[in-house]
């Protein structure tokens, strides 16, 4: 006998494209469905991440304060000549610096969950959603204990908290959000190809070179075309202004980034749904 109250699901050859508005209701269905489940998974991973690390929470701000004190001795030394920057130099690289391990957590988060979950994928129905917002989760666990470092040790760098902190958040939400966005893009070739995962730290290497972390923004020549160019130079610049108190001198970048990062969000969050039946098959294989 039939148990009315029992959630039936057909599954038909037809594309889940041909009717939007279906696909649309799903998603956001599932998306809600899953905070539960996402948020156990999220405390089982930070609980075993830090308990299996004798250093443990002093992970989450050790690689860019090594970063920010070689950089430093680098510009001290005369090695490499920085330009002028508006902050201290050592409160900017290390201000960037932070902003920057944020960003790579967002990004490396879509593919290190889906691809620690593919027995269960393989094995059980939950909503995939789930994964992506653990990601989530993880990254502002780890990105909160960045700036509560940061805003411990800015006040005695010299640097004057204003109430541009208040907009901090936001611009912390901009990376997360766009760093979710490029790491659900690569997710499903991710899957299939382990290349993806060990070239994506160094791809992010690249891009940091890129970005006003470092170095200062040049004011001429190719590098200045670079930088400007670049979709990452206001979201770094509005975030570590907000942060340091300084007026948001990219805020119009920042905003178009945003409304673009949203679209592809959205964008490849469908192609993560879509793909993901035929990974789980060529996974099951």
């Amino acid at each position: 006998m039939n148990d009315p109250s029992l959630k039936k699901t057909i599954y038909t050859p037809e594309s889940a494209m041909a009717r939007p508005g279906k696909l649309a209701r799903a998603m956001f269905h599932d998306l809600l469905a899953s905070r539960e489940l996402a948020w156990r998974l999220a405390v089982r991973d930070i609980s075993a991440q830090y308990r299996q690390a004798f250093l443990g929470i002093l992970w989450a701000f050790i690689l860019p304060l090594a970063n920010t004190v070689t950089w430093i001795f680098l510009s001290g030394a005369g090695i490499v000549s920085m330009g002028e920057t508006a902050l201290p130099y050592p409160v900017y690289v290390f201000s960037g610096s932070m902003l920057w391990a944020i960003l790579m957590d967002a990004v490396n988060a879509p593919l290190n969950q889906t691809t620690a979950a593919k027995s269960m994928l393989a094995k059980l129905n939950f909503p995939r959603e789930s994964l992506v917002i653990s990601g989530i989760y993880q990254t502002l666990f780890n990105a909160g204990i960045k700036i509560i470092l940061l805003l411990f040790v800015l006040p005695f760098m010299g640097i004057d908290l204003g109430w541009r902190l208040l907009l901090f958040p936001i611009g912390l939400i901009s990376l997360v959000m766009v760093g979710t966005a490029i790491g659900l893009l690569l997710t499903p070739m991710g899957v299939l190809y382990t290349d993806i995962g060990k070239g994506l730290p160094l791809l992010m290497q690249f891009l940091m070179y890129l970005t006003p972390v470092i170095f200062p923004m040049p004011k001429t020549g190719i590098a200045a075309a670079i930088y400007t160019l670049n979709p990452l130079t206001p979201l770094i610049l509005t975030a570590r202004d907000w942060l340091t108190g300084l007026p948001a001198e990219y805020l119009s970048g920042f905003i178009i980034v945003n409304v673009l990062a949203i679209i592809l969000l959205i964008a490849v969050w469908i192609l993560f749904r879509l793909a993901l039946p035929i990974l789980i098959e060529r996974m099951s294989s």
